[in-house]
């Protein structure tokens, strides 16, 4: 055998093992570990459970980078640094999908944060006095769904589609409207009259909202279910498969019921 055909033959035999060792790396990957970006409270905690309690003997492997805002998460998984968040509901990721470009997807529904409105001036919705200053979430889908809120506690009249303070149609209180980044809306509670604050804030600045907030959404039939988002393409991987299944397990259940005692509802 020529010394060229030898030195051919063990290149090809390199390049085969490589690949062999970057399939295996990958499969490895796809099917028993992901790096999911949540945020803190609640959806970092009941991941954690589901990592200390049911991932290992399921044979998945779960790291959670935790986010404190409603972008990064979505920026980090289209550029493929992270294989799943878990932080936004529905028109969130379509809202954000839409002006952003990306192509992300729901591989599952996990759990419902009611809205809920927060006042450290009154202790009723009925308190609140002419010409009031209340505060929403300044992103438009949280935004149009805090103005639902008060509309169904006959606070105001919405026009169809409201995302905005233009879109009402009657404000009989002449109530002002703030728009805040959501993750500061409990920060807010000293300077304005009302606040209606996402349940993952609100747990985290240590509010209860079944027993807090003046007025909260109802979990039936609710639109704003939080779910595991992935990359298009992505829902029926293996192990974003598998993780769906244990954040939805009656496991996962209890545990969300009994720690969060109404202030958190599965959606499952």
């Amino acid at each position: 055998m020529s010394r060229r055909r030898i030195i051919t033959g063990l290149l090809a035999a390199a390049l085969v093992t490589t690949g062999l060792a970057a399939c295996g790396s990958d499969d490895k990957k796809s099917s028993g570990q992901l790096l999911i970006g949540a945020s803190p409270v609640p959806h970092a905690e009941i991941l954690t459970f589901v990592k200390d309690n049911l991932a290992e003997k399921n044979g998945l492997k779960i790291t959670i980078k935790e986010f404190t805002d409603y972008v990064q998460p979505n920026v980090a998984l289209d550029a493929g640094d992270i294989q799943a968040n878990f932080f936004q509901h529905k028109p969130y990721l379509d809202d954000f999908s839409a002006k952003r470009g990306v192509k992300l997807a729901s591989a599952g529904a996990v759990h419902i944060e009611p809205l809920g409105a927060y006042s450290k001036k009154v202790k009723s919705l009925t308190e609140l006095p002419e010409g009031a200053t209340v505060a929403i979430p300044a992103d438009a889908t949280n935004g149009g769904r805090a103005l639902k809120l008060l509309a169904a506690n006959k606070l105001v009249t919405l026009k169809e589609g409201a995302s905005t303070e233009k879109d009402i149609a009657e404000n009989p209180k002449k109530l002002k409207f703030k728009a805040i980044e959501a993750a500061q809306l409990p920060r807010s509670l000293d300077d304005v009259d009302l606040a209606v604050i996402n349940g993952n804030y609100a747990i985290e600045a240590k509010l209860k909202p079944s027993k807090d907030a003046l007025a909260l959404e109802s979990g039936k039939d609710n639109p704003y279910a939080n779910l595991l988002v992935v990359k298009q393409g992505k829902e029926n991987d293996p192990a974003i498969q598998k993780l769906v299944k244990l954040l939805q397990s009656p496991e996962t259940k209890k545990f969300i019921e009994d720690k969060y005692a109404g202030s958190v509802i599965p959606a499952f």
